[in-house]
């Protein structure tokens, strides 16, 4: 058990540098030139190694912990979840270029910490499908790959309320687990990418030898097969009004403004929860990521502040008529109800 806790608090430790350097005389408010002006200014390579090697050791820390007790593998596999949905949103933004000082230093971490490890698929394919195809047409039916996800999960019009509450948690399902399988077997098949398979395996082996048995199971196959995915995919529900967004034109900001929300903006204590956990590194600004994405996580609250409003703002995640959920139950149920419309004959 200390030597668990030494490694958590170790990897905590390595994380620091990169907050404290990045946090110094920063604005509380500001546009986004200049703020990308001064993140750049102190954008460094080292930094986010170490950041991303914390990562790693805070995992390692899990690791042994789970070899102490039922209990203790449980709360494991979650610690692991949620450092792998931290690895994702730190890789994200060195696809966007944003975490690194150079387009090379940035895929090179996101693939070495990230995208090998965890069985992603290649960078510039993520890039290609998140820059490229997503950003510019976020909740585009038939352009938008990510809208293309959630439909593909059941949320579609007609939605029962059985179907919606499966669809929340599409990745704990059968089929939705079978997709994230299939998902890491194509990335590690990937051709000529024998390393990608060498660093899934290197995982795997470093997880028993950790901490034996419950950590191959409770650190990484639980974690990446289900809790992850489940965090990552709620993350996906709250980054857009996917269902009913406002076709706005104008300057990026008032574009993102009317299809994106903000989830918790009166209340700090599950703002900051959220942000610990499942909405990691910027995520729960998504809307000012979206209007500005060269802009680095450290950033984004400031700029947020400098945004005016987006046009919905939930109160909740699941519970409640302003829940995120509830909107996008009604934008779906809104759909049907025009689809009838349409359908019906005339009179």
């Amino acid at each position: 058990m200390p030597l668990s806790l030494a490694l958590l608090a170790l990897g905590i430790a390595l994380r620091l540098p990169d907050r404290i350097h990045h946090a110094r005389r920063r604005p509380a408010s500001g546009s986004a030139a200049d703020l990308i002006a001064l993140q750049r200014s102190r954008s460094t390579t080292w930094m986010p190694t170490l950041l991303l090697a914390g990562q790693w050791l805070q995992i390692a820390g899990w690791w042994h912990l789970a070899a102490h007790g039922p209990l203790a593998a449980a709360v494991a596999a979650l610690g692991v979840a949620v450092q792998f949905r931290h690895l994702q949103e730190i890789s994200h933004f060195a696809v966007h270029g944003a975490l690194a000082r150079t387009r090379r230093a940035n895929q090179l971490l996101a693939e070495a910490f990230a995208h090998h490890p965890l069985g992603l698929m290649p960078v510039p394919e993520r890039r290609r499908l998140h820059v490229r195809d997503h950003h510019p047409n976020a909740a585009r039916p038939g352009v938008d790959p990510n809208l293309a996800e959630l439909h593909q999960a059941g949320l579609h019009p007609g939605i029962t309320r059985a179907q919606l509450a499966r669809a929340v948690v599409y990745p704990l399902t059968w089929r939705g687990l079978r997709s994230t399988a299939a998902g890491i077997a194509a990335n590690i098949r990937h051709s000529g990418t024998w390393h990608r398979t060498a660093a899934v395996a290197a995982v795997l082996g470093a997880a028993y030898l950790v901490g034996g048995w419950p950590a191959l199971f409770c650190g990484v196959l639980i974690p990446r097969l289900l809790l992850y995915p489940q965090l990552a995919w709620l993350s996906l529900l709250v980054e857009h009004t996917w269902f009913a967004p406002e076709p706005r034109t104008g300057s990026p900001a008032w574009v993102e403004a009317g299809r994106c929300l903000r989830l918790y903006p009166h209340d700090r204590l599950l703002a900051q929860l959220a942000a610990a956990t499942w909405l990691p590194y910027g995520d729960l600004h998504h809307y000012a990521h979206s209007a500005h994405p060269a802009v680095r996580w450290n950033y984004l609250p400031a700029l947020e502040r400098h945004l005016a409003a987006p046009h919905f703002t939930p109160d909740s995640l699941l519970i409640g008529p302003r829940s995120v959920i509830a909107h996008h139950h009604r934008a779906l149920a809104v759909q049907t109800a025009a689809r009838a419309d349409t359908a019906a004959p005339a009179t």
